[in-house]
């Protein structure tokens, strides 16, 4: 769509100059009394003929050109743009008055390079102006019932440059996870959760599996991301930019956290890993889950359920509400039974926590014989 629409323009163009340019050609090489050739309609087929043939050589450049522009200016903010734009016209519009009294000077240097370089160095001082003091224009243009809320949130303010990680950018796979809603709801996760358009095009796709399992995961996320734009409490926002050079979603979330100074959240360890190679910063939801975890000692006592047999012999398996494993010994004797446990040690692994306990009866029998000895 975007090429067929340069060429529209070029054809357009050619056109326009035919009418206006093509007369001057006629008279040059004495056709100008020549009514078939020098007139509106003929000139203005031959300018967009030309011009059609010139852009099929150059649309392809042309788009490409507009693409890189495009991911160029994605990488600002709105705001950024917006104010970036009206301080450059205004210093344009003061370049234009300053200039003024250049173009009744005779000396022909004056009158046209020095205004020229004077809107140019107005411009540029003008959009200067407009991004570097982006809080102080809004304040100017807020209204008055606002400025206690301005005042409250100008301690929370960081400017552009300051090295603060602002955005969190989320991966499919917290996404879908859902934990990440919970987390952001106490307030633990500071700045700007960002979704980027690649991920939420993905999330569409496992939304639309045929696998059910998968479909169901993915609509599960699609619902996280509504839950977490309509909490007044979380700042979200969208990533319209993408790196077309690049097929996976990882390394494109890998090559956007450096491009915006950002912070990938994920529980994907192999992600974790990779990220960690390439010096981008990383919040593992799996890591936080395995922090704020309860400690246990060796000695303590818990009720659990046994509820499968270990990979050793006799060994039974049972779970924590968190999720953590507990391998029992002589375990296996009381399936699906809930059972009173003393911990003997826990192991921290990259996978979670797991804790070896044994039956607190046995240890009990084991005291008893040796007061008896």
């Amino acid at each position: 769509m975007q090429k067929r629409v340069i060429t529209v323009l070029m054809v357009l163009a050619g056109a326009s100059l035919g009418i206006s340019s093509l007369p001057l050609g006629w008279e040059m090489i004495g056709q100008q009394q020549n009514a078939w050739l020098n007139n509106n309609v003929t000139n203005s087929l031959i300018g967009a003929l030309i011009f059609y043939l010139f852009s099929l050589l150059v649309t392809n450049m042309i788009s490409t050109g507009i693409q890189k522009i495009e991911k160029w200016l994605s990488g600002f903010s709105l705001t950024y743009l917006l104010f970036g734009v009206i301080g450059t016209i205004l210093g344009l519009i003061m370049g234009v008055i300053v200039s003024i009294p250049f173009y009744n000077w005779e000396v022909p240097f004056v009158n046209s390079i020095v205004p020229f370089m004077l809107m140019i160095i107005f411009g540029y001082f003008g959009f200067q102006v407009g991004v570097t003091r982006i809080e102080e224009w809004k304040k100017l243009f807020a209204p008055r019932g606002k400025k206690n809320e301005q005042q409250s949130q100008q301690l929370l303010d960081r400017k552009v440059e300051d090295p603060f990680h602002k955005y969190k950018i989320l991966d499919t796979s917290v996404i879908i996870d859902g934990r990440i809603y919970d987390i952001a709801q106490t307030g633990f996760i500071e700045g700007t959760l960002l979704i980027p358009n690649f991920v939420l095009y993905e999330l569409q796709y496992i939304a639309d599996s045929g696998d059910s399992l998968k479909r169901v995961r993915g609509r599960r996320g699609l619902d996280i991301l509504n839950s977490l734009q309509k909490e007044d409490g979380i700042a979200v926002e969208m990533y319209d930019g993408d790196f077309e050079n690049i097929s996976e979603v990882d390394s494109k979330l890998l090559k956007l956290a450096k491009l915006l100074d950002g912070i990938v959240v994920t529980n994907d360890y192999n992600l974790n890993k990779v990220a960690e190679f390439q010096n981008v910063p990383i919040l593992n939801i799996n890591q936080l889950a395995n922090a704020v975890k309860p400690v246990v000692i060796p000695g303590e006592s818990m009720e659990v359920m046994i509820i499968k047999a270990g990979t050793e012999r006799q060994q039974g398996v049972a779970y924590l509400d968190d999720g953590t494993m507990v391998v029992v010994e002589e375990g296996m004797h009381y399936m699906n039974e809930r059972l009173r446990v003393i911990v003997t040690s826990a192991l921290q692994t990259a996978a979670g926590r797991m804790i070896f306990a044994k039956p607190a009866h046995a240890g009990r029998g084991l005291d008893n014989q040796n007061s008896e000895k």
